[in-house]
């Protein structure tokens, strides 16, 4: 992917589980973070089952699905950009349009070890408020939350690069 071509949101539908999936685990094992302790298939359950509660919104170039955002009225617990996709925008416009259905703010988790994911984060006016030795989750590893509070950043989405 390249910066001109044409990135579209949307929001997610069944038939795109595949493809979230896909982009879960290449951009977890590209990641500096714990590898997933769920199997692909288990992966596909859990995201589809999440579709009916939580928003999720994927971020595609032509039909080919390169990122997503899945949250819920306080959480972001979900956003991933396939390797090949990162650091030309997609994660920024998803996490934009995070803040614009989200303008009173929300919260997310990431891994300590992820520094790259808590600089992008930091860099859209996040702020770290709790560090975790990680006993709270799956992988056991020592993870961050980060806070957007509209107040604390400002009226506007903060811009950033990924």
């Amino acid at each position: 992917m390249t910066q001109t071509d044409a990135l579209v949101l949307r929001p997610a539908e069944p038939e795109d589980v595949p493809d979230l999936v896909d982009v879960f685990l290449t951009a977890r094992a590209a990641a500096p973070m714990p590898a997933s302790v769920h199997t692909p298939r288990e992966v596909a359950a859990f995201l589809a089952a999440r579709l009916a509660t939580d928003e999720t919104w994927v971020g595609e170039v032509g039909e080919t699905v390169v990122g997503y955002a899945r949250f819920t009225e306080t959480w972001l617990d979900d956003l991933y950009v396939a390797p090949g996709a990162q650091h030309v925008g997609v994660g920024t416009a998803l996490l934009n349009l995070v803040k614009t259905l989200r303008p009173d703010g929300f919260g997310l988790w990431v891994f300590t070890s992820n520094t790259p994911a808590r600089a992008f984060y930091a860099g859209h006016g996040f702020v770290e408020v709790e560090h975790t030795d990680g006993t709270d989750n799956e992988e056991r590893a020592p993870d961050v939350r980060m806070v957007w509070e509209p107040r604390r950043a400002g009226a506007g989405t903060v811009g950033g690069a990924d």
